[in-house]
């Protein structure tokens, strides 16, 4: 087993706690399933043979239901819990330790060539129905409540929610899984 997918099932240990092994985990979880099939995507699309890279992301949103463009750039054991809806756009930049909810949307606002999708720092996590649009960048530490609707930077170790969102330093007592349930953070 190659590093790259150890790391991705340790993530995936560490941060659903209904895991209960690594081989269930390796064949259960449409989040890691997604990953991979990215990963092979993207290094055809990074070579020029942009069809094969559009054509295995398609058959992977089909088997997961997760759509990562294959010119997304995704960091180290980044994780999707429960992935189903989850859209990730073409220049989205994701860094290291990511996790994702499902129903999660980092997506675009406009029809230009450049940079049109978020950049998620090392750490982020993003609640579930949240919606990141446009070239904003999500600092480092940072959580996104979820159904969030984020069209403006926020800083590293920030708390975002609400529509639209606002953005406020994380205190030092924030627990991330507590930030992304409130019954005031949600729609």
């Amino acid at each position: 087993m190659g590093i790259g997918i150890r790391e991705d099932i340790s993530a995936a240990r560490r941060r659903d706690p209904a895991a209960r092994g690594a081989l269930e985990i390796a064949l259960l979880y449409p989040g890691l399933h997604a990953i991979w099939g990215h990963r092979l995507s993207h290094a055809l699309w990074r070579r020029g043979l942009r069809f094969p890279a559009r054509a295995l992301s398609q058959l992977m949103r089909w088997i997961t239901g997760i759509e990562i463009h294959p010119g997304a750039t995704i960091g180290r054991r980044f994780f999707i819990d429960h992935g189903m809806g989850v859209v990730i756009g073409e220049t989205a930049e994701v860094g290291d330790d990511v996790m994702l909810y499902h129903g999660v949307t980092l997506g675009g606002t406009s029809l230009d060539k450049g940079k049109r999708h978020p950049t998620l720092g090392d750490g982020v996590v993003v609640g579930s129905g949240a919606k990141v649009l446009g070239p904003v960048t999500i600092g480092a530490h940072s959580a996104v409540g979820a159904n969030a609707v984020v069209t403006r930077d926020a800083p590293s170790d920030s708390i975002v929610v609400g529509v639209p969102a606002k953005a406020r330093a994380r205190r030092s007592n924030d627990r991330v899984r507590d930030i992304l349930t409130a019954p005031e953070y949600l729609i």
